[in-house]
């Protein structure tokens, strides 16, 4: 072995060393703050295409469960506003604002443990013919959508230890 694959290899190995004595634990393993957060929160059903989407990607990243312990509920609100413009005021580029302010609230108890609002944008190009504009919309809208559930299920991660369990 020469000698600069052997520094290679005491570096990886002090590194690796350092890892394991940090005290990291991962979110959802045991004892991680997350643990018990799959499965524990049911969304109330969608009512249109945006909420479809939300659902849908809360449900892929924290599971389905009809009888869990908590329910989400929210509130999504989608503002969409010209943003690219040419000299002769021709908007050529959309945004979607989104806010999503939601509530968790216990089942058992009717408490609301956790509530909040989250924010965030997309946009989309509204040169081209009027069926690829809207198609470009709907996935604008889409990916809002997603990066909404993600914001959120980024908060539960960081705080189910204190509303949880």
């Amino acid at each position: 072995m020469s000698s600069s694959n052997r520094r290679l290899f005491l570096t990886f190995a002090i590194a690796g060393l350092a890892l394991a004595g940090c005290g990291f634990t991962p979110v959802h393993g045991p004892g991680g703050s997350a643990e018990g957060l799959r499965g524990a929160v049911t969304v109330t059903a969608p009512n249109d295409a945006n909420s479809y989407e939300f659902v849908k990607r809360m449900e892929e990243r924290m599971g389905r469960n009809l009888s869990a312990p908590y329910r989400l509920d929210y509130t999504i609100t989608t503002k969409s506003e010209g943003v690219g413009v040419t000299p002769r005021q021709e908007i050529t580029r959309n945004q979607v604002l989104g806010v999503i302010e939601f509530a968790v609230t216990s089942i058992a108890t009717g408490e609301v443990v956790d509530r909040g609002t989250v924010t965030n944008f997309t946009s989309y190009s509204t040169e081209g013919s009027t069926v690829s504009t809207a198609s470009v919309e709907r996935d604008a809208n889409r990916r809002l959508m997603v990066l909404l559930a993600d914001q959120i299920t980024t908060r539960f991660l960081a705080t189910f230890a204190g509303w949880g369990k």
